[in-house]
């Protein structure tokens, strides 16, 4: 792709002159944050290159949920987002092919007779898991049987399955297992029920020229090897280059 983005890129992309990328404070896969505001991970790099090919200067702005992020698309609150692409999200938001996947599963507490993915969609299972994240949205898709019980955040869906004594607690696997830790006896079930695909979301309103380009970019970071690099940089474990994005 071209390294020069044409005038009317840069104004669907950057309209204010900057940057403004939204960052979903939940995946720490992706992105961190200290104390001082200051941003490094995956997501961050490909954004500040992507601001450099733009000529134009990059603002974080910061989301609590992947949810609150899709959300704000309708206020003008920030011009490409880093997000799982979600069918229920793409009438408002223009997903590039993903960049990176990341599988989700389940936890199950001690004890637990569920022993693999098929056992969990079944009467008198209840699900924690965050409100409004990628595997949310696809488990409301596909779960027929189980209850999904919603909690504000990563921590909270933990909480709720440990206090609640839930049956299964929903997430991405490189966190379930950190969290199988905390819990003696627990498991993480093998398998995944799905790899959640990370992309780059444009607001669709902005028009065609913008979201095209960003599209282009995200086959180049990972044709080139810049997503590989900043996964094997800030050691992320658990995740991968997406494939290439299907032709046609």
């Amino acid at each position: 792709m071209s390294s020069r983005p044409s005038p009317d890129v840069i104004a669907q992309l950057a309209p204010t002159g900057k940057l403004r990328v939204g960052i979903n404070h939940s995946n720490f896969l992706l992105s961190q944050h200290d104390a001082a505001g200051r941003y490094s991970g995956v997501a961050i790099d490909i954004a500040t290159e992507l601001a450099s090919r733009l000529g134009v200067a990059m603002d974080v702005v910061g989301f609590e949920s992947p949810g609150l992020m899709a959300e704000a698309v309708a206020r003008d609150a920030w011009d490409v987002a880093f997000m799982g692409a979600e069918p229920a999200r793409a009438k408002e938001i223009a997903f590039s092919a993903a960049y990176l996947e990341i599988e989700a599963g389940y936890m199950v507490p001690p004890g637990s007779p569920i022993k693999d993915i098929a056992d969990v969609d079944r009467q008198g299972v209840r699900i924690a898991l965050m409100d409004k994240s990628a595997y949310d949205l696809y488990l409301t898709r596909n779960i027929k049987h189980a209850t999904i019980v919603r909690t504000p955040s990563i921590d909270a869906s933990y909480e709720t399955f440990v206090t609640d004594k839930l049956e299964v607690l929903a997430g991405l696997k490189p966190r379930l297992n950190s969290d199988v830790k905390r819990l003696a006896g627990s498991r993480v079930l093998d398998g995944r029920f799905t790899a959640i695909q990370q992309s780059v979301g444009t607001p669709r309103a902005r028009g065609e020229a913008g979201a095209a380009y960003v599209r282009a970019f995200v086959e180049e970071m990972k044709a080139g090897g810049t997503v590989s690099a900043a996964i094997k940089r800030h050691a992320v474990p658990g995740v991968s280059v997406a494939p290439p994005a299907a032709v046609g």
